[in-house]
């Protein structure tokens, strides 16, 4: 059996286009699960990622008595955005996107995070302070900044996300 990457995606430009690292992890040979935060509904095509990614894209948790979702080998968090990289580390889970990528940290689950934070923003101390944290429980996280403004002109590396988690994963 394939090992499962959860990849959460969080409302900013790149994740239109998540369907670039979904397929490249399902030709490395993971399965792939999509959860996405509510407000990042509205930036991707629910149905062509669940399609692509061979199961139903989630935002919200389980309905009462339903089977949960399977614990992950993986989980990259993907564009990960400036609220969601400080609400983590300040252990805030206040959606069920944040919820899976808490409870990964804390099972010791391979994280990947890579942001997509204009350097205006990535600047700031508490998100300086949020990076050092999430790095002291070993989260990865990878830093891709771009200039305020112009970030939907930035090619996003979903390749080097990818790459990170496959290093850190054991039997991958």
């Amino acid at each position: 059996m394939s090992p499962l990457l959860c990849v959460v995606v969080c409302a900013a430009g790149p994740a239109s286009q998540v369907g670039v690292l979904v397929a490249l992890a399902r030709e490395a040979g993971w399965t792939v699960r999509v959860v996405v935060t509510p407000a990042a509904l509205d930036f991707v095509d629910g149905g062509a990622l669940a399609a692509l990614a061979g199961s139903p894209v989630r935002s919200a948790y389980r309905a009462f008595g339903a089977s949960r979702s399977p614990i992950p080998d993986a989980v990259i968090v993907a564009p990960a955005t400036f609220n969601t990289v400080n609400k983590l580390a300040a252990g805030i889970a206040d959606n069920y996107a944040l919820n899976v990528v808490a409870e990964a940290i804390g099972r010791g689950v391979p994280v990947v995070l890579l942001p997509f934070v204009n350097s205006v923003l990535a600047g700031r101390l508490p998100f300086r302070r949020a990076v050092e944290l999430l790095r002291a429980e070993g989260v990865t996280v990878l830093f891709e900044t771009h200039p305020p403004g112009v970030g939907d002109a930035v090619a996003f590396p979903w390749e080097r996300a990818l790459a990170a988690v496959q290093g850190r994963s054991v039997g991958m």
